[in-house]
């Protein structure tokens, strides 16, 4: 299929083949055009819009894909209660300029003959979501190991939210040679504090008031780097989103580099933050810079 053939959403233009991408990445450097790229797993938010609203400012023309990657989920009720919402995320986008979508399924994301050489994560990826999510970065690795070498975008566009994920992405590029710009976005939030996510859609009123508790337990951690030990802000943090009914799959101070555990407070440090609010799997971190 030609990219001139490609489905159309007005000037919108929406590809669902490999073959398609690649067509269109030769006509983009045939005109010299420089592609930024967000990957997503859709049921897209403001926090979404808010990267590729940069990317778009800040490239000729810019692919976002939408693609729930069953690879890495560790559980099927979590595949299976993913939010897809194809059309309200078209519709979402629809205002953007210069913006293509790639919406593959799984046989066109994972063909059978495309090779694919894991890369060995190490510790960074055995430890947070690594230690609670068996399996989930090496499935994360392989996919955008895919769309990075499909796409060959010269800016790529991440979250912070998912801060862990987004260095494992930079070892990614650097491991693979790719030579992407990695761009880390700050977590959008909610006017309340609670930050922006796909998942939110999955929680009822009463739990999305509680959800907040963990933004908050994070305000509390930012407000008392030097004031208090770091084992006295722990406690603390998790005092306020077990009140709140949630139930901590892990809250950790980490070193912002390797994320390995802080002992004692540091100039910079995040703490991130794990929760069940009822059966929704929420995660949150934020950067806590020393004031001494």
């Amino acid at each position: 299929m030609s990219v001139s053939n490609c489905r159309k959403d007005e000037a919108m233009q929406t590809f669902v083949t490999r073959q398609e991408i690649i067509l269109w990445r030769a006509q983009q450097r045939t005109a010299q055009k420089q592609i930024g790229f967000v990957p997503t797993m859709g049921a897209l938010h403001p926090g979404h819009l808010s990267l590729v609203e940069q990317a778009c400012r800040e490239n000729d023309v810019v692919l976002i894909s939408i693609f729930v990657n069953p690879k890495q989920f560790n559980q099927n009720a979590d595949l299976q209660s993913y939010p897809r919402m194809l059309s309200a995320d078209l519709a979402l986008l629809q205002h953007l300029p210069n913006l293509v979508i790639f919406a593959p399924n799984e046989n066109e994301m994972y063909p059978a003959d495309l090779p694919f050489a894991p890369m060995p994560l190490g510790k960074i990826g055995q430890l947070l979501e690594g230690a609670h999510r068996p399996g989930h970065f090496e499935g994360v690795v392989h996919v955008v190991h895919h769309l990075f070498a499909l796409v060959q975008p010269q800016k790529a566009y991440f979250g912070q939210k998912d801060f862990q994920q987004l260095a494992i992405i930079r070892l990614l590029n650097n491991f693979y040679s790719f030579g992407i710009d990695i761009i880390g976005c700050e977590t959008i939030r909610e006017s309340d504090g609670l930050a922006m996510s796909s998942r939110n859609l999955r929680l009822t009123h009463a739990q999305r008031k509680n959800a907040v508790s963990i933004s908050r337990a994070l305000q509390l951690v930012k407000a008392n780097v030097g004031k208090i030990s770091l084992e006295e802000a722990k406690i603390a943090a998790s005092a306020i989103i077990e009140q709140a009914g949630l139930e901590i799959d892990y809250l950790e101070i980490v070193d912002p580099i390797t994320l390995e555990n802080c002992t004692e407070w540091q100039q910079m440090q995040v703490c991130c933050v794990a929760a069940f609010c009822g059966e929704v799997r929420l995660i949150d971190n934020m950067l806590c810079e020393s004031v001494l």
